[in-house]
C-alpha cells in the first residue's frame, strides 16, 4: 500500500497526517510543537507511521514551522494547506475559517478550490487559542471545562478588548461586577467569534478547522447562531492542514 505524509508545524501544535491512494487517514498523531520543530515533526510522523517506514515517501510540510522539516519532499503555506483540506471535504465554493494557538486564517475558495481571497490575524493572539488557554488560567478555570460551562451561561457578556493582556483586565472588572464565571466563559468564545468575523464578510458555506474548534464544539455552535450560510465541522478539525498537506504529497507521487 503507497501512503503520503503531511505535517503541520504550528507554533503550539505540530499535527502529522498518512494517508493511502484514496485520501483515506491511515494514521496521525498531535504533539506540543516545543522549540525544536524538526524533532517534533519527526516524532509526530512517526507515531502516525504506525511503525511503517518513511523511506522515499512523499511529504509536504506546512504550518509556521514548515521550512524546519528538512526531511520534507516539499513545503506549502498553511493557506494553500488548509484550503486544500477544507476542500476536499467540500467541494464547493466554501470560506475555510481555521482557528490556531497564534493566528486565524479566513480562506475563501471558488467552485473550483482556487484561492479567491484570504485573510489572516497575526497581530495579537486575541481571538486564538492561546487566548483562551491565558483567559482560562486567569480565572483559574481547567481548559477541559470551558466549553460546558459556557453552554450554561444564561446571557452573554461582550469582550471587546482587542488585546490579550487588556482583555485579562477587562475580565477582572467583570468579575468584580458579579458577572458569573459560566457568562464570562461564554464572553471568550463569543469574542473568538467577534474577532474572526472582523477579518472578512462571511456569509456562503463555512468549514471551520483548527485545534480550538476541535477542542471548544460550542465555538462552530455560536458560528451556526451568527451567520446565515452553511457551517460545517469536519471530521477532525484540527488535522485539516496536515491532512491539505498529505493531498498534496499525493499529488506530487504523480
Amino acid at each position: 500500500m503507497k501512503i503520503y505524509a503531511g505535517i503541520d508545524v504550528g507554533s503550539c501544535t505540530t499535527k502529522a497526517v498518512v494517508i493511502d491512494e484514496e485520501d483515506n487517514i491511515v494514521g496521525s498523531h498531535v504533539r506540543r510543537s516545543g522549540v525544536d520543530y524538526e524533532s517534533a515533526a519527526r516524532e509526530a510522523l512517526d507515531i502516525a507511521l504506525g511503525g511503517k517506514k518513511s523511506d522515499g515517501m512523499p511529504i509536504v510540510s506546512t504550518g509556521y514551522g514548515r521550512h524546519s522539516v528538512s526531511f520534507a519532499t516539499e513545503a506549502k503555506t498553511e493557506i494553500a494547506c488548509h484550503g486544500r483540506g477544507g476542500f476536499h471535504y467540500v467541494p464547493r465554493a466554501l470560506t475555510v475559517v481555521d482557528i490556531g494557538g497564534q493566528d486565524n486564517k479566513v480562506i475563501k475558495l471558488d467552485d473550483q478550490g482556487r484561492r479567491v481571497d484570504f485573510k489572516m490575524n497575526r497581530k495579537c493572539a486575541a481571538g486564538t487559542g492561546t487566548f483562551i488557554e491565558e483567559i482560562a488560567g486567569r480565572i483559574a478555570i481547567p481548559l477541559e471545562k470551558l466549553d460546558g460551562m459556557a453552554r450554561k451561561a444564561e446571557k452573554r457578556v461582550k469582550i471587546g478588548s482587542y488585546c490579550t493582556v487588556f482583555a485579562s483586565t477587562e475580565i477582572l472588572s467583570l468579575i468584580r461586577t458579579g458577572v458569573s464565571p459560566e457568562e464570562l466563559v461564554r464572553g471568550v468564545f463569543e469574542s473568538v467569534v467577534d474577532r474572526v468575523m472582523e477579518m472578512i464578510p462571511i456569509t456562503d458555506t463555512v468549514l471551520l478547522s483548527g485545534g480550538v474548534v476541535e477542542y471548544f464544539p460550542i465555538v462552530a455552535d455560536i458560528f451556526k447562531a451568527r451567520i446565515s450560510g452553511e457551517v460545517i465541522v469536519p471530521p477532525h478539525p484540527q488535522l485539516t492542514g496536515a491532512y491539505g498537506a498529505a493531498l498534496f504529497a499525493r499529488e506530487l507521487a504523480g
